[in-house]
């Protein structure tokens, strides 16, 4: 059967893996030592739009060579939490210390 579980297997096989002595557990490492697991997917949230069509900023500090604290700041945003409940955090760092402000 495809995409058929681990833990599923292991209840539809018990009686004869008894028989075998082989657990739920080591019924999970056999069938990882000959790659026969299921891949679990990944949760995966896009959260930036790149092709939008506002004007984007060219970098005008990347040439810059920065040596002195509060020279230069950065600041990013990013997405934290679920889609029940969205979340921001913004963040701004000094580019020579590295130390974050929090906002």
């Amino acid at each position: 059967m495809p995409k058929l579980g681990t833990r599923k297997l292991y209840h539809l096989l018990e009686q004869k893996l008894i028989v075998l002595k082989v657990g739920r557990d080591k019924l999970f490492r056999i069938l990882k030592a000959n790659h026969m697991l299921i891949k679990p997917k990944r949760s995966y949230h896009i959260t930036t739009d790149s092709h939008h069509r506002f004007r984007k900023h060219k970098n005008i500090v990347s040439d810059l060579e920065i040596v002195r604290p509060e020279q230069v700041w950065v600041s990013d945003i990013t997405y934290i939490g679920n889609r029940a409940n969205p979340s921001y955090l913004a963040l701004i760092t000094d580019a020579y210390s590295k130390k974050n402000n929090g906002i």
